[in-house]
């Protein structure tokens, strides 16, 4: 019964953090893509440095009217939000925070669970735009596929490059074979893995299923209100999910300079906030790429790069043994 209890506490509290850390992270963007810009708005609602913003956009989007356009594919176009925002609770569960099965629940092969899971988050954006019965949600929802299939391989390849380094595919088990010499061993890899991320994300600046100079809005375009809300806290929560895992596989997860057993969560909360901020900091800094170049990215930089990588990794591995 005491492990049954302790898995539910632990289930629980993935749970908070899931509904917790996505609204802070687009509080955060806010307030630094205000700073960044000279934007007055965000630092103003409620007063002080515009504490009031994120309540302000909750009450904005509970009030707006819940439209499904005529010709929609009703039953796909309401279940599409759900598919998108999901799958990144059901990766939570199992990246570990802390030493001492500081996790939700460990799983064997838990890198290709959490990569296959974040895949899954991919077709709420392609229900969507097929659903919506609007050829500019159909074009975004076109090019999410086509960004799909060009990212979801380098951050395969690069994740079990890991894996083979730790040769285990859990991800606990690669935390507690992990030694501080990878990270510079694996850094390319890291490098891979974040950018494909953000890829997958389709935020900026791969975010051209999106790009309202083109197609408006991509497959959101007929979404409003509490709908739409939850296809931005699922690009919120893709963030946390993402800068958890890169620094889980490639900086050392809860491993620091010092108090690695107690203070462990607290390494992990670092880097995953600062991996956060560079995700924030590369929407205001960079242009949005064209489709051409996106596809060129991922086919002749990212994915040879991750192969060598990998050759990398079979030729440390050798050596080593």
């Amino acid at each position: 019964m005491s492990d049954t209890l302790a898995l539910v506490l632990r289930l629980l509290a993935v749970f908070v953090v899931f509904l917790v850390f996505p609204l802070v992270i687009g509080q955060t963007e806010h307030k630094v893509m205000a700073h960044m810009q000279g934007r007055l708005g965000p630092m103003y609602a409620g007063g002080f440095h515009g504490w009031a913003q994120l309540v302000a956009d909750g009450v904005k989007f509970v009030q707006k009217e819940d439209v499904v356009p005529a010709g929609a594919d009703r039953r796909i176009f309401q279940l599409a939000p759900a598919v998108a925002l999901l799958p990144y609770l059901l990766v939570m569960v199992a990246i570990p925070v802390g030493p001492h099965n500081a996790v939700g629940q460990a799983l064997d092969a838990g890198v290709f669970y959490v990569l296959a899971v974040m895949g899954v988050g991919v077709l709420g954006s392609l229900m969507a735009g097929w659903a919506s019965a609007n050829k500019f949600s159909l074009l975004g929802g076109v090019r999410t596929a086509a960004q799909l299939l060009a990212y979801e391989l380098p951050m395969l390849l690069t994740a079990a490059s890991v894996a083979m380094a730790a040769g285990t595919l859990s991800l606990p088990g690669i935390l507690d074979a992990f030694h501080w010499w990878w990270v510079p061993w694996q850094l390319v890899g890291g490098v891979v893995f974040f950018v494909a991320g953000l890829a997958e994300l389709q935020r900026p600046p791969f975010d051209m299923p999106v790009a309202d100079s083109e197609i408006i809005f991509g497959a959101y375009t007929e979404y409003t209100g509490l709908r739409f809300a939850l296809f931005l806290l699922a690009e919120y929560a893709g963030i946390v999910v993402l800068s958890a895992l890169t620094t889980v596989l490639f900086l050392g997860g809860w491993h620091g300079p010092f108090g690695a057993d107690g203070l462990g969560w607290l390494w992990t909360l670092v880097k995953t906030v600062a991996l956060c901020f560079v995700v924030i900091w590369l929407r205001v800094t960079y242009p949005r790429l064209r489709e051409d170049q996106l596809q060129k990215l991922a086919w002749t930089v990212l994915i040879p790069l991750a192969l060598a990588q990998i050759a990398l990794t079979g030729v440390v591995k050798v050596v080593i043994s």
